[in-house]
């Protein structure tokens, strides 16, 4: 997500978000449909993983034992998802709750969005890996289905199979989980919206919030950014 201004300032946005919460999906996609409507202002999104479920490590929770741990009861869960396939359709999201069977660990999946960054691939990917696991109920922990998105969006996929074969990156996301604690977060998404290159006050907002308050948002960080 990267819009060319001329004559107005720069602003990072960094999301703060795990690919298995559906909030975050709907934040992204909110976030997105912002920013299309802003092509005056510079932007650059920084993803920055944070990790609901790091007890799975590489494995995988079954989704009716996740239910009960999160939610309580699977009655309060066909509730939530009832309402998230409600916020979804503005968005273009067709939730599919139901294709869900098993609720992968996302270090694997944070780790190849870090890769996709690196050749400018990244906002892509991550709306594809969420609609991978909400829209198509693919597991998102699986190293080949982590391939093939990886190629659908411009990776190779034997290079992405030799990376996540590797522990490339696996501290980094731990590491980002950790600053993201001990920065106050313990509820994703959030976004940190500041002045390019660490300029300005940095301002926060936690939920999967409307186009038109992050837009509000934007504004207060580019005025202060634009005083500096």
């Amino acid at each position: 997500m990267n819009l060319v201004s001329s004559n107005r300032g720069h602003l990072d946005i960094e999301v703060v978000y795990d690919l298995v919460c559906p909030w975050c999906f709907l934040g992204a996609r909110r976030l997105r449909r912002m920013l299309a409507r802003r092509a005056d202002i510079l932007t650059t999104v920084r993803w920055r993983p944070f990790l609901l479920n790091p007890e799975l490590g590489a494995g995988a929770g079954h989704r009716h034992e996740q239910a009960a741990r999160r939610f309580g009861s699977e009655e309060r869960m066909r509730r939530l998802h009832a309402t998230m396939t409600e916020l979804g359709r503005p968005e273009g999201i067709d939730f599919r709750f139901e294709r869900i069977r098993r609720v992968p660990s996302s270090v694997d999946a944070h780790r190849l969005v870090r890769l996709a960054g690196q050749h400018g691939i990244a906002d892509a990917l991550v709306d594809g890996l969420f609609t991978a696991h909400f829209s198509e109920g693919a597991d998102i922990g699986d190293h080949e289905v982590l391939a093939r998105l990886g190629e659908r969006y411009g990776l190779d996929q034997r290079t992405v199979l030799r990376f996540l074969a590797t522990g490339l990156e696996v501290e980094a996301v731990h590491a980002e989980n950790l600053r993201a604690h001990r920065l106050g977060i313990n509820g994703v998404p959030c976004f940190v919206i500041s002045g390019g290159g660490g300029i300005g006050s940095s301002h926060a907002i936690a939920g999967a919030q409307e186009p038109e308050v992050l837009g509000r948002l934007l504004d207060v960080a580019l005025a202060e950014a634009m005083e500096f």
